[in-house]
């Protein structure tokens, strides 16, 4: 009979779960506010218990000591994960921003229940198809499949908190902006384009009504741009959580 120190049990059950937890606190739709914590809780210990098995003979005893340094490193990559696919959704939220200003909702915010914040509606419009495509593309389980398969490639107690890492991790705001400008880009070249013919306008013909007509016309030009483009989202989502992936693929090959 093959007896397993309880020490070792113990610290393999931390250090999955807490990669898991990590992946909880961050990732879209499952480390949304709407999902209770118990059940976040639940899903993290049975997928401890499904990983443990495959996952046990390749940990190394730790001294316990370092168990709080391997607590921390096994978070950080957890939210690691949590941050390459949020990425897409807080872009997807800056674009809809942008086109409020530009159509003319920006006063026009309702209550985000996933963020429990109000944000306008442009925004929301924007959130809430992002969330449908990314769970019609069964993204969240990438996710789990990706993390499962982060203990084989990056075993706990094995990560190295590298500089190049930090600064992988750190740099990811950039692409947000990034993101979201290229998501807003037909909308927002159009509306932009529309600003520059009506102050042409109004500089040729002053007696014009551009005041009460221009919001209109940008409304109704930027939803029939927006409406046009929408059968093209989901392959732009697919590919924009491809590349999500793979940034935390990288994060990985950088934390080695």
């Amino acid at each position: 009979m093959i007896k397993i120190p309880l020490a070792d049990v113990i610290q393999a059950f931390l250090a999955i779960s807490v990669r898991l937890s990590g992946l909880m606190l961050f990732a879209p739709f499952l480390g949304s506010v709407v999902i209770p914590a118990r059940i976040k809780a639940g899903l993290v210990f049975l997928l401890t218990v499904l990983l443990y098995p495959m996952l046990s003979r390749s940990l190394t005893p730790l001294p316990l000591g370092e168990w709080p340094l391997l607590v921390f490193r096994e978070l950080l990559l957890g939210v690691a994960f949590g941050i390459a696919t949020s990425i897409v959704f807080e872009a997807v939220q800056m674009a809809g921003q942008i086109l409020s200003i530009q159509m003319g909702y920006s006063l026009v915010n309702i209550l985000d229940p996933t963020t429990q914040v109000d944000t306008t509606v442009m925004a929301m419009f924007h959130q809430s198809l992002a969330m449908l495509i990314f769970l019609r593309l069964d993204v969240h389980l990438w996710l789990l499949r990706a993390i499962g398969n982060s203990f084989t490639y990056l075993p706990p107690g094995t990560a190295q908190l590298t500089r190049p890492f930090a600064m992988s991790l750190v740099g990811s705001g950039a692409s947000i902006l990034l993101v979201g400008v290229q998501i807003a880009a037909p909308v927002l070249s159009a509306t932009l384009l529309t600003d520059i013919v009506l102050g042409l306008l109004g500089k040729s013909s002053p007696q014009l009504p551009l005041m009460m007509l221009g919001p209109a016309v940008k409304s109704l030009l930027g939803l029939a741009i927006l409406f046009s483009s929408l059968k093209y989202w989901p392959d732009m989502f697919r590919n924009l959580f491809l590349e999500s992936m793979g940034y935390a693929d990288r994060l990985l090959h950088l934390a080695r």
